[in-house]
C-alpha cells in the first residue's frame, strides 16, 4: 500500500493545520476589476486572487468570499482544467466537506434533495442527472443550512453551477486528450465579440468523449453543446441567456452492491472485472437546459436582476444492483425501473439590491422572490425485475430483461415552491457588522397515479431565518457566528410503507456557525468553521409506518484553504471532522450512533508547484482520505477507511508560434480498490431501513491531453 492509513489522519491535518500558521504573504495574480451592470468580464484563464474572489450567496448576490458569514468553497474553471476533470462529481472529491460520490451532493453528512439544494446560475435545476466540466466557470458550495437566502431547502448546502460567459476578447481553443479509461475526446471553445461595438458577445462550447470505460467490455460517452450570448441592450443594461445539451452514456460498468438484513460488505473488489456488471446496464441520460437573465444597473447603487430557467432532464437507467443475502458472498441482481424518467424545471428569481446610508448607519438592502415548478414523469410500466442469483466466486451474466418504454411515461408528481426573501446587511462601524435575513416559504406537493387521479395533496407555509453578527478587526480577517432556522418540505412516504404516498409535515432544520477567514496575501485565503446543525429524522419503523423519528444532529469542524503559499506553490483542500449522530429514536439499537454511510474524518489536498527553473512547468499531488463508515443504523458493520493519491503535469509551450499546453494526470496512483457512495436504503433523506448501498471506486486511470489557443 503506498500510504499507511492509520497515519493519513493526522498526517492531513497537521498539513492543513500548518498552513495556517506558516504562510508567506504576498501573491503574484493581477487585480480584477468587476463591473456590475455589465457581464463579468472573463479571461481565457481564470485570474482573481484568492482574497478577492467573489461568490453568489442567493438574494444577497455577489459578495467576496471573505466577507460571506458561511463557509463557503470554490473551485475555478482554470483548476478544473489543470486537473483534468470530467463531471461535476469529480469537483465534489476537492471539497472534504461535500459528499457528492452518489446521485445527490450534500454537506456536513445532511441527505441533499433533487432540486432545492442545486442551482445553475442561481436558478434552482435538476442535481440527479450528469453535468459536464464543460459547461461552467465555477463551482460554488455553500456549507449547511441556507433557507433564508434561497428559500426551503434541505440543511445539506447549496450548489450553484456557474456558467461560462462570453469573453471580453477571442478565444479560440482546441483540446484533443484520451486515457486508458475513455476514448478520444475532441473539445471547442470560442467566445469573442460579435458586433464592432462590443454588443454582442458569443461562448460556443462542443466536446465529444466516446470510447470505452475502465471495466472490459464497458462504453462510455459524453456529448455536449453549450453556446451562451449577451446583449448590451443598453449602457446600464444587459441580457444573459444559456443554452445547453448534454447526452451521457455509460454502459457494462460495476452494479451497485446493497446489503440485506444481517449482512455485511466484503473487502471492495477489482472494479475493472467486468463480471460485477451487465454489458447492457447502465445510464442514458439527455439534459436540455435553457435560461436567462436580464440585468440592470438603476445609479450604480441599486442593481436589479430578473432570470428564468426551464430544463429538461430525459434519464433512462437500466443499471443493476447486486443484494447481498449472506455474508458468504452470495447475490441477487435485480433492475428497478419505477423511479421518474424525466423531470422538467421551471424556476424564476428576481432581486433588487443596493445600499443605503443614514447618518452613522450603513444598510446593504436586498428585496427577492424565487421558486420553481417541478413535474415528475415515470415509466407508466416501470417495474422492478430479478435478473438471477449468483456469487462473488461463481457471478453470472444475466440475459437482458424486457426494459420498459422509458417514453411511455405518466405524470406522477408535481412539486411548486415560492419564497419571499429580503436582507438586511447593517454595518455599525468598519469593524462590525449584523446580517439579518429572512424568506416567507409556500409550497406545495401533489402525487398522481397512471390514471391521472390525485392520490395526495401537500400545501404548507412558513418562514425561514438567519442572522450573523461580523467582526473584523483588520481588513484581511473576518470573525464570525451564524445562526440559521429553515423549513423544508416533509418527506413522501415510500411505496412499502403502510402509508405509502402520505406526505409528512414540514421539516424545521437548525444550525449554530462560528468561523474564520484569513488572507495573509492577495492570493490565498484561509477559513475555519464550527459547527452544529440538527434536522428531523424519518424512517420506516418497525410497524411499517413511514414516520418522523427522533432528530440527526452533526457536529463538525471545517478547515479550508485555497490560493498560493508561495509564487510558486498552490493549495487548494483542506479536513473535516463530523460527528453525525441520531437521537431520541424510538429503535434502541440506533440511539446515539453514527449515521450511516458517513466519515468521521476526511481530507483532501491539492498541491500545484511551478518548477522555478522552468516557470512553465507544473507538477501536482493530490491526496484525499475517507474515514471508515458504518453500514447500518446500529452501527455493528463498517467499511474501512480508503486513501488515494493522484499526480500530474502540465507543461506550456508554443508550436509553430501558437500556445500550447500538454497535461498529463494520474488518478488512483497506488489503484486503491475501495467502496465509495455508501447511503442508506432509502432515498428520502437518510430513512430507509438502515441497510446500505455502495458503490466500487473507479481502478488507477491516466489521462492526456493538449490544448492548443489560436
Amino acid at each position: 500500500m503506498l500510504l499507511d492509513n492509520q497515519r493519513v489522519p493526522f498526517t492531513l491535518g497537521v498539513l492543513t493545520f500548518s498552513s495556517f500558521f506558516f504562510i508567506v504573504p504576498g501573491s503574484h495574480a493581477e487585480d480584477t476589476v468587476v463591473v456590475t451592470a455589465t457581464p463579468a468580464p472573463a479571461s481565457l484563464d481564470e485570474s482573481t486572487p484568492a482574497a478577492q474572489k467573489k461568490v453568489t450567496a442567493g438574494n444577497l448576490g455577489k459578495r467576496e468570499l471573505i466577507d460571506v458569514p458561511w463557509s463557503v468553497q470554490s473551485m475555478s474553471s482554470d483548476l478544473m482544467t489543470h486537473q483534468q476533470l470530467s463531471s461535476i462529481k469529480d469537483v465534489y472529491r476537492y471539497m472534504p466537506s461535500v459528499q457528492g460520490d452518489g446521485a445527490r451532493p450534500q454537506t456536513r453528512g445532511m441527505q441533499g434533495s433533487v432540486v432545492q439544494n442545486n442551482l445553475i446560475d442561481g436558478l434552482n435545476a435538476v442535481s440527479t442527472t450528469e453535468y459536464p466540466i464543460e459547461q461552467f466557470q465555477r463551482i460554488e458550495v455553500l456549507n449547511g443550512l441556507a433557507s433564508a437566502l434561497y428559500g426551503p431547502a434541505n440543511p445539506a448546502g447549496m450548489f450553484n453551477l456557474v456558467s461560462k460567459r462570453p469573453t471580453d476578447t477571442p478565444l479560440h481553443r482546441v483540446t484533443v486528450s484520451g486515457g486508458t479509461a475513455s476514448g478520444v475526446k475532441g473539445a471547442l471553445d470560442l467566445s469573442g465579440p460579435l458586433d464592432s461595438a462590443d454588443r454582442v458577445k458569443y461562448r460556443l462550447n462542443l466536446m465529444n468523449d466516446e470510447g470505452r470505460g475502465y471495466t472490459a467490455g464497458s462504453r462510455v460517452r459524453r456529448q455536449y453543446a453549450g453556446l451562451g450570448l449577451d446583449f448590451q441592450l443598453t449602457d446600464k443594461t444587459v441580457l444573459e441567456t444559456n443554452f445547453s445539451y448534454y447526452h451521457y452514456y455509460d454502459k457494462g460498468l460495476p452494479g451497485t452492491f446493497a446489503l440485506a438484513q444481517g449482512t455485511h460488505f466484503p473487502s471492495a473488489m477489482n472494479p475493472t472485472d467486468s463480471k460485477y456488471g451487465q454489458y447492457y446496464a447502465g445510464h442514458d441520460d439527455h439534459t436540455t437546459t435553457a435560461s436567462m437573465h436580464l440585468k440592470h444597473d438603476f445609479d450604480g447603487n441599486w442593481l436589479l436582476d430578473v432570470g428564468v430557467l426551464r430544463q429538461i432532464a430525459d434519464r433512462e437507467s437500466t443499471a443493476v444492483t447486486n443484494t447481498f443475502t449472506d455474508n458468504k458472498g452470495d447475490y441477487t441482481t435485480t433492475s428497478s425501473n419505477t423511479t421518474a424518467s424525466r423531470f422538467t424545471i421551471n424556476s424564476y428569481l428576481a432581486n433588487l439590491s443596493g445600499n443605503v446610508q443614514t447618518g452613522w448607519l450603513q444598510q446593504d438592502l436586498t428585496f427577492g422572490v424565487r421558486g420553481f415548478v417541478w413535474k415528475n414523469y415515470n415509466p407508466r410500466h416501470g417495474s422492478r425485475l430479478t435478473l438471477g442469483s449468483a456469487s462473488l466466486d461463481n457471478p453470472q451474466a444475466f440475459d437482458e430483461p424486457d426494459y420498459p418504454d422509458f417514453e411511455n411515461r405518466y405524470h406522477s408528481a408535481t412539486a411548486t415552491q415560492h419564497a419571499f426573501l429580503m436582507s438586511d446587511t447593517l454595518h455599525f462601524s468598519p469593524q462590525w457588522s449584523l446580517l439579518l435575513s429572512g424568506s416567507e416559504n409556500l409550497f406545495t406537493v401533489s402525487n398522481y397515479s397512471k390514471t391521472g387521479s390525485q392520490t395526495s395533496n401537500s400545501d404548507d407555509s412558513g418562514a425561514s431565518g438567519s442572522a450573523s453578527l461580523m467582526y473584523k478587526p483588520v481588513d484581511n480577517i473576518t470573525l464570525y457566528t451564524t445562526w440559521a432556522d429553515s423549513l423544508q418540505q416533509g418527506d413522501t412516504a415510500p411505496s412499502d410503507a403502510n402509508n405509502a404516498g402520505q406526505i409528512l409535515s414540514p421539516y424545521r432544520s437548525h444550525q449554530i456557525e462560528a468561523g474564520v477567514k484569513y488572507a495573509p496575501g492577495k492570493d490565498i485565503l484561509l477559513s475555519a468553521a464550527l459547527f452544529q446543525a440538527k434536522r428531523p429524522f424519518a424512517w420506516t419503523n418497525d410497524s411499517g409506518d413511514y414516520v418522523e423519528d427522533g432528530k440527526q444532529k452533526n457536529r463538525g469542524l471545517e478547515l479550508m484553504a485555497d490560493g498560493h503559499v508561495t509564487q510558486n506553490l498552490r493549495l487548494f483542500g483542506g479536513a473535516t471532522w463530523l460527528d453525525p449522530r441520531l437521537h431520541n429514536t424510538a429503535s434502541e439499537s440506533a440511539q446515539g450512533k453514527q449515521v450511516v454511510g458517513l466519515a468521521r474524518f476526511t481530507a483532501n489536498l491539492l498541491a500545484v508547484y511551478t518548477l522555478p527553473q522552468f516557470q512553465n512547468i507544473d507538477v501536482d499531488a493530490n491526496l484525499h482520505y475517507v474515514g471508515r463508515r458504518p453500514t447500518d443504523n446500529a452501527n455493528d458493520s463498517w467499511v474501512g477507511s480508503y486513501t488515494t493519491m493522484d499526480v500530474g503535469s502540465s507543461y506550456r509551450t508554443r508550436l509553430f508560434g501558437t500556445k500550447t499546453t500538454f497535461r498529463f494526470d494520474i488518478t488512483n496512483l497506488a489503484n486503491r480498490h475501495y467502496w465509495t457512495n455508501i447511503v442508506p436504503g432509502g432515498l428520502n433523506g437518510y430513512s430507509g431501513a438502515g441497510y446500505a448501498s455502495a458503490q466500487l471506486g473507479a481502478p488507477r486511470e491516466a489521462e492526456l491531453s493538449m490544448q492548443i489557443d489560436f
